[in-house]
């Protein structure tokens, strides 16, 4: 299977990675690749546990130079807020069956409305990987990658196709059969010391060792499963991550749920920051908006109060967009509990 990757990013080089270890064909769209519009180039992946895993791909400048035969599935791995621009260069390519590797949810509704035909699908990456300086990717926990079809015939087919390619490359891989159950259990996954820690500028373990961040953490959980409830979505497992538990941590009373989260807390990115802690000191835009706003839009379109993660949304694209206001809360729960009338 020949497959195009948009993002050259950390998730978007490790599926490329996995696709051509898995015996797949990788074309991989890097802006400025500083090797050329279109080379060939080594990959490189760190995994757990030591060692290394090279594989060839072919690297390209832009959609434009894919060329032919025409992939057969493309992974569009760039950020919620990339993907409008990432699905107009893929206009010239209407054929291919796509992908979505976002975090947060209304990336499958923003390529079915893009491209009402062909097939579709989504994924959820809970390997925590990041890009070093060379180009390769640490592998830092192993997690996996879930897999779901969204629409189209084939999705089902591409979906089998691809889980056997990333298997034989050492991902562990879990198919769903629903795949907004799916994105909404990776959403909650990844509201876990996210927000607060890109407010606070603080580890997501010392957020959750002091018990008044975690009534705050607790809180923004217990929303979005509301919200899911709401929907009709169960939370489901995904590898590595008991997204189940963690819902059924949410109903407990807050001193045990923070013993049964603070276990999950403390391995969950294997020493990776936060994506929005990192996003609130490198300044807009963030992808707050596709994961705590996503819980607000969604829950007062369905009725459910969410006043935490309507409140966590708007502080970080706040503190993302002015130096003062990020400085006001660096280090300061007060501050943050105070202004979500906690204080």
């Amino acid at each position: 299977m020949r497959v195009l990757v948009v993002g050259a990013g950390a998730v978007g080089s490790f599926l490329g990675w996995a696709v051509a270890a898995g015996g797949g064909e990788t074309v991989l769209v890097r802006r400025a690749s500083g090797a050329g519009a279109d080379s060939a180039q080594s990959l490189r992946v760190l995994p757990p546990g030591g060692g290394e895993s090279t594989v060839e791909v072919r690297v390209v400048d832009s959609v434009a130079r894919v060329g032919t035969p025409e992939p057969d599935l493309v992974i569009v791995a760039v950020r919620q807020y990339d993907l409008p621009v990432a699905l107009e260069s893929l206009a010239a390519l209407p054929g291919p069956a796509v992908l979505t590797a976002q975090n947060g949810v209304g990336a499958e509704e923003s390529v079915a409305a893009a491209r009402p035909a062909g097939a579709l699908l989504a994924a959820s990456v809970t390997a925590s990987v990041e890009r070093l300086a060379d180009g390769s990717v640490s592998w830092l926990r192993r997690g996996g990658v879930g897999l779901a079809a969204v629409r189209g015939e084939r999705a089902g087919e591409f979906v089998d196709r691809l889980a056997a390619m990333l298997q034989t490359a050492g991902v562990t891989v879990d198919v769903k059969r629903d795949a907004a159950a799916m994105k909404w259990s990776k959403l909650v996954a990844n509201l876990v010391g996210n927000a607060t820690s890109g407010l606070l500028d603080m580890a997501p373990t010392d957020i959750y060792a002091d018990p008044d961040l975690f009534g705050v953490e607790l809180d923004q959980l217990r929303e979005a499963v509301a919200v899911m409830r709401a929907r009709g979505l169960r939370p489901v497992g995904l590898p590595g991550t008991p997204v189940p538990l963690l819902a059924l941590a949410t109903a407990l009373p807050a001193p045990i749920a923070r013993i049964a989260l603070r276990r999950v807390v403390g391995s969950a990115r294997g020493g990776k920051d936060p994506s929005l802690r990192a996003a609130v000191r490198g300044g807009p835009p963030t992808e707050v908006g596709w994961l705590n706003g996503s819980v607000a839009r969604v829950g007062a379109a369905l009725g459910v109060p969410t006043p935490v993660n309507t409140r966590l949304a708007e502080l970080v694209d706040q503190a993302a967009a002015d130096a003062d206001r990020r400085a006001w809360f660096s280090h300061r729960p007060d501050r943050l509990l105070d202004d979500l009338g906690r204080g």
